[in-house]
């Protein structure tokens, strides 16, 4: 009798798991990052007739309100496009050595109360969306961990972090402005168990603090989302300024050792292909996905 039972459990769940196998629900998906709000549903049926999967939102304070949510659920399950995170950097940044530090995300108290009320809002609007994660740039995280200016910035992100939990959604730091150690240390000093990573490839080398494939293997199980962006590390005669951005696969970004590392140690997140270039024309981030997924489906 249990061996019937096993049977005729086998015969009925068998095409579920099928399914599933074959379905992708388990794999890498690739991305990009959706600016256009006008019109969700146009920019969803673009991407899922370009062989894209997922996609992130980016935030417009104007635009993201609870009938853009409710177009962004409806053009999801349409088009089959996972809408990954909500990101946005609110505020005046300026995004060099020089200024960055005294502008960027929640690290200078400068424009403090403003930029939480966004993340705020940000946050609201995941919920409303169905989106599981906000992700930003939080600020030049100081290397020193006792420093009143790094504890100060602990409490605001600790905060902000219980806004988050209190509504189901986590948020994702952007990599670039710190060394993996230190946006390591930071995570585990806020402790609310809602905080990882997005990993943005380039930045790491745009802002010279680490190698990609190191950087992924010190992160670890952190890591929720790639950018997938390429680069050179700064210029020794300019070290004021940013390295270059330039096209994928033209920098520095070890993308063929980064892939093989996420599939060893199972990721089932996104590649989402962000491009600030000039050529970032949708037949770029086409050619971009079909370069990515070359590298995810070799054996």
């Amino acid at each position: 009798m249990k061996k019937l039972l096993l049977f005729l459990f086998v015969a009925v769940m068998m095409p579920q798991f099928v399914s599933a196998a074959t379905s992708g629900e388990n794999t890498i998906t690739i991305g990009t990052i959706v600016y256009d709000l006008r019109d969700i549903d146009a920019r969803f049926k673009e991407l899922h007739d370009a062989g894209f999967n997922s996609c992130e939102i980016n935030y417009h304070s104007q635009l993201c309100n609870a009938e853009l949510a409710k177009q962004i659920r409806k053009a999801s399950k349409k088009w089959n496009i996972r809408v990954t995170t909500v990101v946005g950097v609110p505020g005046h940044s300026e995004w060099n050595f020089k200024k960055g530090p005294s502008t960027i995300g929640l690290v200078p108290a400068e424009g403090r109360e403003e930029k939480i009320a966004t993340y705020h809002n940000m946050i609201d609007f995941c919920v409303e969306a169905g989106v599981p994660y906000m992700h930003s740039h939080f600020g030049f995280i100081p290397i020193d961990p006792c420093s009143e200016q790094y504890k100060d910035f602990i409490v605001v992100m600790k905060q902000l972090a219980e806004y988050a939990k209190e509504r189901g959604i986590d948020i994702l730091f952007e990599t670039g402005q710190e060394t993996p150690v230190t946006l390591i240390r930071a995570i585990k000093d806020i402790a609310v168990g809602n905080c990882f990573i997005n990993c943005d490839l380039a930045n790491l080398l745009l802002y010279g603090n680490a190698n990609s494939l190191d950087a992924v293997k010190q992160f670890g199980s952190l890591i929720k989302e790639f950018h997938a962006k390429d680069g050179h590390y700064p210029n020794p005669e300019n070290p004021y300024e940013l390295g270059e951005e330039v096209p994928i696969p033209q920098g520095e970004v070890d993308f063929p050792g980064v892939i093989k590392e996420l599939k060893r140690v199972g990721f089932t997140g996104a590649l989402t292909i962000e491009c600030e270039l000039n050529e970032s024309e949708f037949e770029y981030l086409v050619n971009t996905r079909k370069y990515l997924q070359g590298l995810i489906d070799e054996e």
